[in-house]
């Protein structure tokens, strides 16, 4: 295959050259490698993740905002499917979601399905709440040294502890990927970058169980209902890390979005 110049890709084919083939696009301040638990349990699908512009392998190619992505995700699939007669599907997590679907609204040639596992989408209303919140509230402004909004993050999405828990080398991977997740944060809190009403391609939207973050569920949920043939599936006892906490739950979330798109 021929990918975007300076991306990272991880391969892993299958066995059958006509099986179906699925990239996996990740979130804020995490890696391609993040999915290996998940693409070890589909040993018959064609699988592919790769680091975005910005992060971790793919930091020499630069940075650049959602549309950026995107662009890089509609060529990638295009190529793909210009090369393999197999189905092919795409997953998105967290803002790897947000990725995934304007890449289905730019080309919906570009692949047969997507599932999309809680996708941010604050421009909807959901954002995380904070205490004393009443009603609308303002952006926490980003940190303007990267680093800080690094770990500012990672303490938020994960928690303070695990945070201390990391390596020096875990914490300074992280802090080196900051201006990228910088780029990604500032680019969902603007105006809507697409309408995901206008999906056309069968989309299955992912959440974690009673455990994950209420806005995530009530985004979910939302989509669901509100995006025309769209479909909801939950990982039970996940949060927002599913594919790393419950990669069992998240590869029978890939197999059902492959089924989807299924003739």
């Amino acid at each position: 295959m021929t990918f975007p110049a300076g991306l990272h890709v991880i391969e892993r084919p299958a066995p059958d050259p006509g099986a179906p083939t699925v990239v996996l696009v990740h979130g804020s301040l995490d890696r391609a490698e993040s999915f290996r638990r998940v693409m070890r349990r589909m040993p018959d699908v064609s699988m592919i993740a790769y680091d975005r512009r910005g992060y971790q392998g793919s930091r020499d190619a630069g940075v650049v905002d959602l549309g950026g992505h995107i662009a890089d995700l509609v060529d990638m699939l295009m190529d793909i499917r210009a090369r393999s007669h197999g189905m092919l599907s795409v997953i998105g997590h967290s803002i790897g979601g947000d990725v995934v679907i304007g890449a289905a609204l730019a080309e919906p040639r570009c692949c047969d399905s997507i599932g999309a596992f809680e996708p941010p989408m604050p421009w909807l209303g959901f954002r995380r709440a904070q205490p004393g919140d009443d009603g609308p509230r303002e952006w926490t402004p980003l940190a303007d040294d990267p680093e800080v909004e690094v770990e500012r993050f990672f303490s938020r999405m994960v928690s303070p502890s695990a945070w201390a828990r990391l390596s020096e080398e875990g914490r300074a991977s992280r802090r080196a990927d900051g201006p990228a997740l910088i780029a990604d944060l500032g680019s969902i809190r603007g105006p809507a970058p697409f309408d995901v009403e206008l999906l056309s391609i069968p989309v299955l939207f992912g959440m974690g169980g009673a455990a994950s973050q209420p806005h995530h569920r009530r985004g979910v949920t939302w989509l669901g209902s509100h995006v025309p043939g769209a479909s909801t599936f939950e990982v039970e006892g996940a949060q927002h890390g599913a594919h790393l906490s419950h990669p069992d739950g998240f590869a029978t979330f890939i197999r059902a979005v492959i089924a989807l798109g299924s003739p």
